[in-house]
């Protein structure tokens, strides 16, 4: 049964024209009440293709701009704008771009987890989901410069077996994962699948069965029979995991401090009563100078095309 606020959500929406978009790191209660849930590249394709007048991005501020910048004509709300991004923090746009000129006839490739201003300069953008597809597109007589996470740089280079320039953030969440604990928890249940995200140090990912975006790993749960998985990534995929897969057991990977609660400080900033108030008032909204949604927007199409399997030329 809807609780009084889930059911003020729900009737504002429908009053503003409005559409919810929730990433998988959310809580419960907010995927619950969303009209699409899923990972970064999911979202921005959504948020393109709806026809609403508002959309409410339940996410991080970087993937509401993503939205704005895909579809500037639309009003693109944000339940709390300190909602950040530790990646967009640690790749401030005049270092970054300063970054990309010291490399001639480079492409630079931006994980989606950066800011407006960074996708301005970026050749074009990627996300866990899409990344290696990215990277294989690029010719082969091109540098590749990706950024800003370095784990997922690291594990593309290796897995595409390009020679990378990679810029050194990292998610402050993944990188709490810690290999010898992880270590010790395999032990303890060796019938586990070890599912990561490439986010997480190598150490870690050299336990995982499966590495992916969060999208991947939750197909894994669904697909794979085994009944026990051991999660490296943030928590708030267990939700949608558990509805996939009542009958498994899921246990996240544990940090240095041993525990199994790794969460997004960031994310966990949204709660209903947020969600209920933005549309109310239709704010906060996302902003962009018309320059930069239009600079930005070069790399954000970039990466739909080749999503979608369009030719794309650098």
């Amino acid at each position: 049964m809807l609780s009084k606020l889930e059911k003020e959500i729900l009737e504002l929406k429908k009053q503003k024209n409005a559409l919810i978009l929730a990433h998988y790191y959310e809580e419960g209660n907010i995927q619950e009440i969303a009209d699409f849930v899923g990972d970064s590249l999911f979202l921005a394709q959504k948020g393109k293709e709806a026809e609403a007048d508002i959309i409410l991005l339940a996410g991080v501020v970087f993937m509401g701009e993503s939205v704005k910048i895909l579809s500037p004509e639309k009003k693109v709300l944000v339940p709390d704008l300190n909602a950040g991004c530790s990646l967009v923090d640690t790749s401030p746009y005049e270092e970054y771009k300063a970054w990309k000129e010291s490399h001639a006839n480079s492409v630079l490739v931006s994980y989606i987890n950066c800011s407006a201003k960074v996708k301005t300069i970026s050749d074009i953008i990627c996300t866990s989901s899409n990344a290696e597809k990215v990277i294989r597109a690029i010719p082969k007589d091109k540098k590749v410069l990706f950024g800003p996470d370095k784990n997922l740089g690291k594990y593309l280079a290796k897995t595409s077996g390009r020679d990378m320039e990679i810029w050194p953030g990292v998610c402050e969440v993944h990188v709490q994962f810690h290999a010898k604990n992880l270590f010790d928890l395999i032990q303890k249940h060796p019938d586990a699948v070890v599912i990561a995200h490439p986010e997480c140090d190598e150490e870690v990912l050299n336990y995982a069965q499966v590495i992916g975006s969060t999208s991947r790993l939750l197909n894994e749960v669904k697909d794979n029979p085994a009944k026990k998985f051991i999660v490296a990534t943030e928590d708030g995929i267990f939700h949608q995991m558990r509805k996939a897969r009542p009958d498994a057991e899921l246990i996240q990977a544990p940090t240095a401090e041993g525990c199994n609660c790794n969460q997004c400080p960031y994310m966990k900033l949204n709660t209903l009563e947020k969600i209920a108030l933005a549309l109310k008032e239709e704010k906060p909204e996302i902003k962009l100078e018309p320059s930069v949604i239009q600079a930005a927007n070069r790399s954000l199409e970039r990466m739909l095309d080749i999503s979608a399997n369009r030719n794309v030329n650098f």
